[in-house]
């Protein structure tokens, strides 16, 4: 029997980095248990909304967030709020497959591309490793907004 996973960050600022994933992935917040948002309906201020009826103090609204695939084929990824800071490389990341199937120049100029958006959306870039046959296709490494690398693949 196979088994879903959820992938988690800890992050300072979940929302925001949980913005910055959704953007990166094509994910959607989910709203709030229990709540039908309508059509064009803001999951984060609904959020707001459901945690201030229960009684969540505001300082606490920001403790953790969670993205989600609209396909429903991908992992629920979930984040929440420690107060250190990361302190080393990642010991597991992310890939982000920006360039299926292709090889070569077109595979590492799509890589660029979709660099230069993640870039945009509060992404750093980190190195370029060029393309090594049989094996490496070339690969991009990034961090997120708070440190943690990831590769375009």
């Amino acid at each position: 029997m196979s088994r879903h996973i959820q992938v988690t960050f800890d992050a300072h600022d979940p929302r925001a980095l949980s913005s910055f994933w959704r953007d990166v992935l094509g994910y959607v917040h989910p709203g709030p248990p229990g709540v039908d948002l309508p059509a064009g309906a803001d999951p984060l201020a609904a959020w707001d909304d459901f945690l201030a009826r229960i009684g969540v103090p505001e300082d606490q609204r920001n403790s953790r967030s969670a993205i989600e695939d609209p396909a429903g084929t991908g992992p629920r990824v979930f984040f929440q709020q420690v107060p250190e800071d990361k302190a080393g490389k990642n010991r597991v990341h992310l890939d982000v497959r920006a360039a299926p199937g292709l090889r070569g120049e077109e595979r590492m100029a799509a890589l660029e591309a979709e660099c230069a958006r993640l870039v945009g959306l509060g992404a750093t870039r980190g190195r370029r490793y060029e393309p090594e046959p049989p094996i490496g296709a070339g690969h991009i490494v990034l961090t997120d907004p708070e440190g943690n690398e990831f590769c375009l693949d």
